[in-house]
């Protein structure tokens, strides 16, 4: 009797564990991860999706493991243990303070440093790690120079969502996008790149206008920055050799993917593995961001319950019927809807609810109707996180930490710089998308 009530249910059923799982995940009272792998665990019991890997003596293509995207696991992780290893030679603090330098002092200088440093950074390495690293270094610059570090704080948090969404590792949700679409690196760097370039010009224009008089100090505390005494910072230059040769080997790993097919989960393994030859494994792997992990492993698993009834399918008919089949029209819609949604909720959830729809409009309507369609979503959800201070993680590392010193950033001071910086990175991303997509 439930056996087959749930049999006839199965979309709604699904579909309800996934909306109840994203109310919780943004309630943020229980950790995401504990609701992702309880949402995962109910998924699998329920029958929704199955938990044999045979269905008789053919494969069982509901099985719950073949809905884990592990090219997304391996990079993620893989990555993590890179940047984990190579930050413990001093090398990026070096190359931030050596930036600092050329800066002269000046306060509205170093705002545009620190920004253009944080987003190609995070284009590279994700967000989180990214903005730890930049962090000691601002409030160290802030109370030398003696202004509020809130406005630098508030640019590097942008930058970083800015720059993550210009390349296939920089953020979560492009590796999702990645995986799904059969997109490459180099597919990333040709199409997002020259776009990101010109939303990071216009947002750091936008932010320096309005902080300029925030970004004011004295001679005297501007010779103090050219004085940084940064022999000591690189603090094993072995470690730091062996990280760059390794970083420089994993980008052309990933860059050269369309000639070599190497996967770049494959090419990111590669680089761990090596850097690993050196370390503890214990120490390392301990801090990998395992909490990260195991939210996307439950995650996929409760997508794959809606994709496996068949609500992805139907949720892709719905936008296909509303805008008509239209590509202008799903485009934008895609792109405006995923940057006002992301703003909200975590933009993982939501990139990995989307990307199997796409798959399933890319069914119907072809390939080359749903290119577009993928930058947009990239594009929306990595560049809403910058809505709100919930709308991504480093959004959230850094106002906890800047409340700790001292300089706590409310929500809705955040909100009114944010809405604006997403609505000119969503503005010049449609604008770009038409006339290079849709023309």
């Amino acid at each position: 009797m439930i056996a087959n009530f749930i049999t006839e249910n199965n979309i709604l059923i699904s579909a309800l564990i996934l909306i109840i799982s994203y109310i919780f995940i943004a309630a943020e009272k229980i950790p995401k991860v504990t609701i992702a792998l309880l949402g995962a665990v109910i998924t699998v019991l329920l029958g929704l999706v199955s938990q044999n890997k045979l269905n008789g003596e053919l494969l069982n293509p509901n099985y719950f493991i073949n809905f884990i995207d592990f090219n997304v696991i391996f990079l993620l992780v893989s990555m993590m243990i890179i940047v984990n290893i190579s930050t413990k030679s001093g090398i990026f603090n070096f190359i931030a303070n050596e930036l600092l330098k050329l800066t002269k002092g000046r306060p509205v200088a170093i705002f545009t440093v620190l920004a253009l440093f944080t987003a190609i950074t995070s284009a590279f390495f994700d967000n989180v790690t990214t903005v730890i690293l930049i962090m000691p270094v601002t409030f160290f610059i802030a109370k030398k120079l003696d202004i509020n570090p809130i406005p630098l704080l508030l640019v590097e948090i942008f930058a970083s969502n800015i720059g993550g969404t210009a390349t296939l590792i920089g953020d979560p949700p492009n590796i999702i996008i990645g995986s799904a679409a059969g997109l490459s690196f180099t597919d990333f760097i040709k199409v997002l790149t020259p776009v990101i370039a010109i939303i990071l010009f216009f947002v750091i224009a936008f932010l320096t206008f309005i902080f300029k008089k925030e970004l004011v100090t004295t001679e005297e505390k501007m010779r103090e920055i050219i004085n940084i005494d940064n022999s000591k910072t690189i603090t094993d230059k072995n470690l730091m050799i062996r990280s760059i040769i390794v970083l420089g080997l994993v980008i052309l790993g990933f860059v050269t993917h369309d000639i070599t097919h190497i996967e770049t989960c494959i090419a990111a393994m590669a680089g761990a593995s090596i850097l690993l030859l050196f370390e503890k494994p214990t120490n390392i792997l301990k801090d990998v961001e395992w909490n990260t992990i195991f939210f996307f492993i439950g995650l996929f698993i409760i997508i794959g319950g809606v994709e496996a009834s068949g609500g992805i399918k139907l949720m892709a008919e719905y936008i296909l019927k509303i805008t008509q089949g239209s590509q202008q029209a799903t485009s934008m819609l895609i792109l405006w809807a995923s940057g006002i949604i992301s703003g909200i909720i975590d933009n993982i959830p939501y990139t990995a609810t989307m990307s199997p729809m796409l798959v399933e409009i890319q069914k119907s309507m072809g390939a080359d109707y749903t290119v577009p369609l993928w930058w947009c979503l990239s594009l929306g959800a990595c560049l809403g996180g910058n809505m709100t201070m919930i709308g991504a993680a480093a959004n959230v590392i850094v106002s906890e930490n800047s409340a700790k010193q001292g300089y706590p950033i409310r929500f809705m001071q955040f909100m009114k710089y944010g809405a604006v910086v997403v609505g000119i990175s969503l503005a010049v991303s449609a604008a770009y998308i038409y006339l290079v997509f849709l023309k």
